[in-house]
Formats: structure tokens, sequence, C-alpha cells
């Protein structure tokens, strides 16, 4: 209203004016049901000027947080039919609009956004690096089925997802259907660098397709594996020690820091040592 206050009329009147409300509608947020009445206004001008809330869109039936919680659910196993009763707790037993069908609807909603996202031109883009990984998930009870996703960074710093696909544990072929796809929506070159953990099919499927990308194990990983082959109360020290050795300043620095730790750990847990070597 303050942006039409110099919006007037011939005779001095303002141009546009309050008019009343809306009708008063219900938006689904996290503390409940929240009762939303948007004001209206009237331009007597006759020139179209009519007044959107930047907060309330039109035709919005619930909080983004809500949009958001939604498909985290599902992935998390939530049925289909079990949503209503699930987040009664959160949005109160009168939520509406949560049926089986809606999220049914909503499903459909992220399949197709997920098909155009996965369909999209990369031309364009040129990665510096790569970090690709299999997640496993027990949706569906089903084990052998993984998510294979690659986030990478731009040339210009930017870091984005690159791909997000089922995959069967992480084999060869999966992650060959994958890389080959990524090349045939026009990304010609793979990037300079790519991380990843022990799980050969990606290095091999990455060596067939983009074979000029130089390979680096993930510190992550390798910190997990090593942990895991020391008693917990050794943990915290090995962890700073391993820390000292990608940390590190210089290819010197780190090769000191990787045989300090082969003294100290190799006499009682060569597991761990040889995990690291």
């Amino acid at each position: 209203m303050k942006q039409q206050a110099q919006n007037r009329l011939p005779d001095g009147r303002l141009a546009v004016v309050r008019n009343g409300y809306l009708p008063e509608r219900t938006i689904q947020t996290g503390i409940g049901e929240v009762e939303i009445k948007i004001p209206k206004v009237r331009d007597r001008s006759g020139s179209g000027i009519k007044f959107n809330s930047s907060l309330l869109p039109p035709y919005l039936k619930r909080a983004k947080s809500i949009n958001e919680l939604l498909p985290w659910l599902y992935l998390k196993g939530i049925s289909t039919g079990n949503f209503q009763e699930a987040l009664v707790s959160l949005l109160g037993k009168e939520a509406q609009g949560l049926s089986a069908r809606t999220i049914s609807r909503l499903k459909a909603g992220w399949i197709e956004e997920h098909r155009k996202w996965s369909r999209r031109d990369l031309s364009k883009k040129r990665y510096v690096y790569w970090w690709a990984d299999g997640i496993y998930s027990n949706v569906r009870m089903d084990d052998k089925l993984c998510l294979l996703i690659v986030v990478g960074v731009t040339e210009s710093g930017v870091k984005e997802l690159v791909a997000v696909e089922d995959g069967y544990r992480e084999s060869s072929d999966s992650w060959y259907g994958l890389l080959s796809d990524l090349r045939s929506r026009g990304l010609e070159t793979g990037p300079k660098l790519a991380v990843g953990d022990g799980a050969l099919g990606f290095w091999n499927a990455l060596a067939k397709v983009f074979p000029s990308t130089r390979r680096q194990r993930c510190w992550v990983h390798k910190t997990a594996n090593i942990l895991n082959c020391l008693p917990r109360s050794l943990q915290p020290k090995a962890k700073e020690a391993l820390h000292e050795i990608w940390m590190a300043e210089t290819k010197e620095e780190a090769e000191k820091a990787f045989d300090r730790f082969l003294d100290r750990f190799d006499d009682k847990y060569p597991k761990a040592t040889e995990c690291l070597r």
C-alpha cells in the first residue's frame, strides 16, 4: 500500500485503497493449523493493480516446512496410508489434506520432478571435483538397492548435486550406466579429480567413461574403516593422528604423520595399520 501512496485519481483521492479481507483460510504449519485472513485492495483507477502477499502465496495450503517434511518421512519408510496417523502429533487430530490419495499424488509429483532433473542438459557444465558414494537404505526392506550419488564442484567453486539414481549394490554396471548417462547429456569431460570409497564398481566405471579423471580415496570412509579395527578407548587419539596426515601442509609432513601412526599402533593393532597402508 505504501508503494501506491503516490498513485492518485484526478480528484486527489488514493487510487488503491484497502477493501476488507479475502475469505479466511487454514494453513497447516509445524505448530498445527493456523487461521489466516489476508487483506485485499480495490483499484479505483481501473488499471488492474492487485495485492499478493509474499508471505502467503495464493492457494498455499501448508507451510514450506511441512512440504519438506512429507518426502523425508516417505523416504524414512512411512507408508502412503500411514501419513495422517504419523503426523497427528505434529499437525493435530483435525489435519486435513494428508490422505493416502494426496500422498500418492505428491509422490507422483516428486517422481516427475526427479525425471525432469535427471534429463537436464549438462553441456555447459565443467566440474573440478566429484564426490561419489552409494547410500543404502532399509526402505521397503531391500538391502540390495542403494542410491548412487555424485556431488560436484564447478570451476567457479559452486557445490551442487550432479546425480542421484538407483543402483544395485554399487556394481560396475550401475555406476557405468549413471556415468554414461551424464556423458550422453553433454558432459563431455569428467572432473579433474574424483573422490570415493574403496568400492571398485565406481572406479571401474570411471576408468571406462572418464579415463582422464584422477582418483583419490575418501578419508572419511578410510578413517571409519581404520577406527573399526581399534578399541573404542583409542579411537579419539587415533582419529586425531589420522587427521594429522591429510591435514598436513606438505607431502613430506603427511608422510611423517603416516609413519608416526604406524609406529604407534602397528605392534598391537596390525589390522588398523594394514588398513591404512
